[in-house]
């Protein structure tokens, strides 16, 4: 008869509901229900993309119809007062903490990730980020700018990194044959977040209005809500194939003639990959690239204000300084627009150029985004002085279908370059190379456009030289990606050490060909995992063309 000390030592061994043992797929699984899982964390996640929509409602949170502003109030004051409004540069540090927490929880917990696995990772990721909009909703409840910071921004930003990177490593594994594709469609979800978060945000907001309230204490616990049950069931959908397996009857990539070179078979161990130099080059790549989309997409509406001004509302003879204040506020609501197209193909880019890259490879891939992007940047300031706003708005289009492939395209590099097997962690401290481009591209654009302002530059001609300057970081950035070699055989894993780390996976005891999945089979439960995530970005795409539709009037 069993005691009870030994069911209590039986249970000990059970691995638990998060662990990694738990999420080995059995046979009949289908691949295809992993990518919407990764969507449905990164539609969430995203919304960190958005939270610029509560901005202004918070500059007003005491005043509600207009902000309590108090002469001399600092940072530090304005962390812990109850009596004087929030300026906006004040709110918006809790954006540049997204990113630089982001970069940071992603380098430093990736390692634990790849042994962990993706659903532990996704939980703890949905607690940080919907528990810190909740501690932001009592921060607004109590009017403590400081808790915002703490919430949405450190722990917030923990989440936005371990939810990030959370499927990558999955993916890739999952679709060794089309690794771009299968981050494209997840890191989609990133850039998407935002399409659906801000409108409903918006939405929300008006909702919950009052005299006594603008709305965004409340709105926050609704979202938080929301996105808690669409981050959960995202963590619980993921599965990870067993140790060894490969797609039945398909083979690695379509990869062009000539690219197989640069895709190893072998695995780079999580604490040699940064001591490569491929790996500082692919960080150079990265975070080049971002740098100079991430200063335009920052900039977009006023950029497109000042240098058209009159123009976007058929008065091509006055200069943004010339207009009213009707005039301006019509002009912004078409800039606006301008906005929402930019991030309309900043999120196709991800899925069109990652998808690209199984084909191209993904090293020619990086080639054509600084090759293009140089002429692009470089051919901006005429696209402006012609007057021409469809070729000024089709140049940074393309300019952002490529920074957001960019990000989309990278993890499978990563892959190609040290192996599937620590791709997750190493993509992890490359992410590091986001942070500081989170820094370096803002504080280029605007710190040139506060310079050529002073010196007396015309407001239409300030943005030519910063547009050269970032033609100069994909210059460095094409350079960059040039130096990639594939690794020397010193550094990859001896078979026996792949076997060791694996063993989990093959304890499970499926073997590679079983789970019948790899033909393209579309099922109803493929169907309605795919409709859950699907129906939010439809809707988020519609409401997006509707604002876009003002620039083209």
């Amino acid at each position: 008869m069993t005691t009870t000390q030994e069911r209590w030592e039986d249970r000990a061994t059970l691995p638990g509901l998060l662990s990694r043992e738990r999420i080995v797929a059995g046979p009949g699984f289908n691949r295809w229900l992993v990518p919407p899982a990764a969507l449905a964390i990164h539609l969430c996640i995203g919304m960190a993309y958005g939270f610029s929509v509560f901005w202004l409602p918070l500059s007003r949170a005491i005043g509600i119809t207009e902000s309590v502003s108090c002469d001399g109030m600092d940072l530090t004051t304005a962390l812990f007062t109850t009596s004087c409004d929030w300026r906006v540069a004040d709110l918006g540090w809790i954006y540049t903490l997204f990113f630089v927490v982001l970069g940071s929880a992603a380098a430093i917990w990736g390692g634990w990730l790849e042994t962990a696995g993706p659903r532990k990772a996704g939980f703890v990721a949905a607690l940080c980020w919907c528990g810190g909009m909740v501690m932001s909703a009592i921060g607004v409840m109590t009017h403590q700018l400081w808790l915002m910071w703490l919430g949405s921004g450190f722990i917030g930003g923990v989440g936005l990194g371990l939810g990030y990177i959370s499927p990558v490593s999955t993916l890739i594994k999952w679709f060794p044959d089309r690794r771009g594709l299968a981050t494209g469609m997840a890191i989609m979800g990133f850039g998407g977040g935002a399409m659906i978060g801000a409108p409903l945000a918006d939405l929300l907001m008006r909702s919950f209005q009052s005299a006594e309230s603008v709305g965004v204490w409340q709105t926050f616990l609704v979202l938080a809500l929301i996105y808690f049950v669409f981050m959960m069931a995202g963590a619980f959908g993921y599965r990870v194939p067993p140790a060894g397996w490969k797609p039945e009857g398909l083979k690695p990539a379509s990869i062009a003639p000539g690219k197989a070179a640069m895709i190893t078979q072998n695995h780079v161990h999580l604490r040699d990959a940064h001591k490569t130099p491929q790996f500082w080059m692919i960080w150079a790549v990265l975070c080049l690239n971002v740098s100079a989309g991430i200063g335009v997409l920052g900039m977009a509406s006023p950029m497109l204000q000042e240098i058209f001004g009159g123009r976007l509302i058929g008065l091509p003879e006055l200069t943004f300084t010339q207009l009213d204040t009707a005039q301006k506020a019509a002009i912004a609501v078409i800039a606006a627009g301008f906005a929402g197209l930019l991030s309309l193909f900043n999120i196709g880019g991800r899925i069109i150029w990652a998808s690209a890259s199984d084909r191209l490879g993904r090293k020619t891939t990086f080639f054509i985004f600084f090759g293009l992007g140089i002429v692009l940047y470089a051919l901006a300031p005429t696209a402006a002085h012609m007057g021409s706003q469809v070729l000024f708005v089709a140049i940074f289009c393309v300019i952002l279908s490529m920074y957001g492939g960019g990000f989309a395209t990278v993890p499978a590099y990563l892959a190609d370059i040290f192996g599937a097997q620590f791709v997750g962690a190493i993509h992890g401290r490359l992410l590091t190379a986001w942070a500081t481009a989170g820094v370096l591209g803002p504080v280029v654009v605007n710190y040139i456009r506060e310079a050529q302002i002073a010196a007396g530059v015309p407001r239409a001609q300030v943005y030519d030289f910063t547009m050269y300057i970032l033609a100069g970081f994909l210059a460095v950035g094409l350079i960059a990606n040039a130096m990639v070699r594939p690794l020397d055989k010193k550094w990859f894993m001896s078979a026996e050490e792949v076997a060791a780390l694996q063993s989990k996976g093959r304890a499970v005891g499926v073997e590679s060909g079983t789970h019948g999945i790899d033909r393209g089979r579309f099922d109803l439960t493929v169907a309605l995992a795919w409709a859950a995530v699907g129906i939010p970005i439809v809707w988020g795409v519609w409401t997006t063309m509707q604002n876009v539709a003002a620039l083209f009037r």
